[in-house]
């Protein structure tokens, strides 16, 4: 049997935490929002990885400059069978705010369908969003939905830092409108010592040398940034999780750096 198997087999029979011994954080970035410099950082930072969910924050602030979205509950569109969704929360009407606030996929979908490919290329090469790389998976021609999803678009923790810090700066090359209302929509969370903290969750599975999906290595990020009274920092956490699922690596590393937030950023 697989380690992590035992790992998970004891971590259900006991409930102790033996099973985060199978998740290793790739990277941990904390930065100063207005400066930038860097108040904390380890593991491999430079390590480019596909966005997952988190691509939803630059797809709101294409979509509200597309005027595609208009404000944080408009417009609300219908669920329908063939999305296939493969959770409750997805499996109803949604809006820009209930989009991000539980991970919709098929809303990212229908957005940037109604975008077209001239208008998001555009967007990520302006945003200079990681590789910038909408080619999807090969042979599949599936670029306009799952270039993001395990597929040819890859980002780093710096790179997620980098766009995160203009965005919060409004210095994205799109109205301020859009950037405001973008904002507006981030899902906000408590963190310890006073922070509050908006961000986004981002889960997949990692591929295998011949380029499969491999469903025994998941990989969970969090993004964002948080602020406590004068002081704002901007983060990103990248953590694989061997034997974790999709459903489960973007919200265990939420959670945890929530926890560790103020360990990771300097004294005032």
């Amino acid at each position: 049997m697989r380690m992590w198997k035992i790992l998970a087999a004891i971590c259900g029979l006991f409930l102790v935490p033996a099973c985060d011994a199978a998740a290793a954080v790739i990277c941990t970035l904390v930065v100063g929002a207005a400066d930038g410099q860097v108040q904390h950082e380890s593991g491999d930072c430079a390590m480019r990885n596909s966005p997952a969910s988190t691509f939803k924050i630059p797809l709101a602030v294409m979509g509200f400059d597309a005027g595609i979205l208009q404000d944080a509950h408009a417009p609300l569109w219908p669920y329908r069978e063939d999305y296939k969704a493969w959770n409750a929360r997805s499996k109803k009407a949604t809006d820009p705010a209930s989009w991000l606030q539980d991970s919709v996929l098929w809303y990212s979908q229908v957005l940037t369908r109604q975008m077209g490919m001239p208008n998001l290329r555009r967007h990520v090469d302006g945003f200079g969003y990681g590789n910038r790389v909408l080619a999807g998976d090969p042979g599949q021609d599936n670029a306009l939905t799952h270039a993001w999803l395990n597929s040819s678009l890859q980002i780093s923790s710096r790179e997620q830092v980098d766009f995160l810090r203009k965005l919060r700066a409004r210095g994205l090359p799109v109205s301020r409108q859009a950037q405001d209302m973008a904002i507006a929509i981030m899902p906000v969370f408590a963190g310890g010592d006073g922070w509050t903290v908006s961000g986004k969750t981002g889960s997949g599975f990692q591929r295998k040398a011949d380029g499969a999906i491999d469903r025994s290595r998941a990989f969970g990020w969090f993004v964002g940034w948080a602020v406590k009274e004068q002081r704002a920092v901007v983060f990103a956490r990248l953590v694989r999780d061997d034997g974790g699922t999709a459903t489960t690596a973007g919200p265990k590393t939420r959670d945890s750096i929530l926890a560790d937030l103020p360990k990771l950023v300097s004294p005032p």
